[in-house]
């Protein structure tokens, strides 16, 4: 007896597409940048989301502050853009 597949039937589950990654070199670019400029490595990574404003504020009131917010923010999220 042979079964035969309708219109529309799949044979199996839908191959899920391989998850982008960021290369760990625009990390380290990134941590250097943070070093600089740390509120334009949190905005690369990130975006104009609320660690761009806390990390503009924290440069405001310190240089080290801007610092240590983007290195966490950007190990936070490595990989993830």
């Amino acid at each position: 007896m042979a079964t035969s597949q309708g219109y529309g039937a799949t044979a199996g589950p839908a191959p899920v597409a391989p998850r982008q990654r960021v290369s760990p070199t625009y990390d380290v670019c990134l941590y250097f940048l943070a070093l600089l400029l740390p509120p334009l490595a949190v905005f690369f990574k990130r975006g104009l989301r609320a660690d761009f404003w806390i990390n503009v504020c924290l440069s405001i009131l310190g240089w080290i502050p801007g610092v240590l917010h983007a290195w966490y923010i950007i190990s936070r999220s490595e990989g993830a853009m």
